[in-house]
């Protein structure tokens, strides 16, 4: 499923980086902690967090993420989102918890 498909059927709030909303999305990964998401998330995965900082779109460029979704109606930072259009990765945004962010990404991934 792209980015752009997901933003569209879940309603998401797009901040930043609409040039990539093309990516596909492999999978997901769900941390609060950069140095855990920089351990373990894979390429063209969707990263569920509620922070907020620019160093979140740092993570995600090295990792080489597909998008960044903020859960719980936050707003990110003047430079995050300088960040998000700088390294080309879309920064989503949704008003639901993280729970229910990552269910619904996970079941909609499982059953494409």
């Amino acid at each position: 499923m792209k980015v752009s498909d997901f933003v569209e059927k879940y309603g998401l709030k797009v901040f930043a980086g609409q040039e990539s909303l093309g990516k596909e999305i492999s999978g997901g990964y769900v941390s609060d902690l950069l140095s855990d998401v920089m351990g373990h998330a894979k390429e063209n995965e969707v990263w569920i967090t509620l922070q907020t900082h620019q160093n979140v779109m740092a993570i995600a460029s090295l990792k080489d993420l597909a998008a960044v979704i903020l859960v719980k109606g936050l707003e990110p930072d003047d430079d995050t989102l300088a960040r998000s259009r700088e390294e080309g990765i879309p920064l989503l945004g949704t008003n639901r918890g993280t729970f229910e962010m990552a269910g619904v990404l996970f079941t909609e991934l499982k059953s494409s």
